[in-house]
């Protein structure tokens, strides 16, 4: 089975992980987050197979999450309306995401990597 790697093109964090996966011969299917947003459903999976939680899915960097105070709003809010907000915008959601059965990997760093693959 390959793996799903769930990444924005333009982000160089990205880019090193596809080419640490194309390094490595790692076969994977590529999605665009933002053209291919992970629906709440897929999003739901995802983040109950990391066994993290909701909120380590969040791209606090970004400006879109900044620009909606999401910060402040989120503190109130359960984790199925959490990751609505995820499913809402591919913008919101931490990435890369590196998936593969019941594994997941939030953001890129190559120890983790490593040891999934």
């Amino acid at each position: 089975m390959n793996y799903i790697f769930i990444t924005y093109p333009k982000c160089s964090t990205c880019q090193k992980a596809k080419k640490f996966l194309d390094e490595n011969k790692i076969k994977y299917t590529e999605k665009h987050i933002v053209t291919e947003t992970p629906t709440y459903e897929e999003l739901k999976v995802i983040v109950e197979a990391s066994g993290l939680p909701v909120s380590k899915f969040f791209n606090t960097s970004g400006m879109l999450y900044r620009n909606m105070n999401l910060k402040e709003e989120l503190k109130s809010c359960s984790d199925d309306e959490k990751i609505r907000v995820l499913a809402s915008n591919g913008m919101l959601i931490k990435r890369p995401l590196l998936i593969k059965k019941n594994k997941v990997i939030v953001g890129f760093k190559k120890e983790e990597w490593e040891e999934l693959i």
